[in-house]
């Protein structure tokens, strides 16, 4: 289906609206770390600013490997970072527009870095009737996969 891929991604990047607060999940040395992130959809590239000092930024220095996460849209990818949030007026101006204070609060300070995410997989769930669909997107191949989600039995655990 890699011609439609472009096409199916309108309907991952669709709802997103270009800005979202979305969860960013980072990890190194054994160490899992979620946090919520204003973040900049753009070009279906994820766009985010954070402070050098942070533990966050530290993992994504020994892992560059992260994910996202907004409701029932889960992407994870390979972040850059790209220097201090300044040098990238397209980013500001979004930034500004859709989360004024934390832009005016964060943005001018000195240990302030962008990152870009880059997507390699997104999932997605989705109801058609009220039967639920997982919508996979893998960016590295451009194949795109509509899976019903068949329901096993519940496992009875024992305590």
């Amino acid at each position: 289906m890699k011609r439609n891929f472009s096409e199916q991604c309108r309907i991952l990047f669709g709802p997103l609206k270009g800005h979202e607060k979305m969860v960013l999940s980072t990890a190194s040395n054994d160490r899992v770390s979620s946090r919520m992130m204003s973040i900049i959809i753009l070009n279906e590239i994820f766009y985010f600013q954070m402070d050098r000092t942070f533990r966050k930024y530290g993992q994504l220095a020994e892992n560059p490997h992260a994910a996202l996460c907004k409701d029932n849209v889960q992407v994870e990818g390979i972040c850059e970072e790209l220097g201090h949030p300044l040098k990238h007026p397209e980013f500001c101006a979004l930034y500004k527009e859709h989360f004024p204070g934390s832009y005016e609060r964060y943005t001018f300070l000195e240990n302030e870095r962008l990152f870009s995410l880059k997507p390699q997989f997104a999932q997605m769930w989705t109801y058609e009737n009220g039967e639920p669909f997982i919508l996979k997107f893998d960016f590295r191949t451009g194949e795109y996969e509509k899976i019903r989600y068949e329901a096993e039995p519940p496992v009875k655990f024992l305590l």
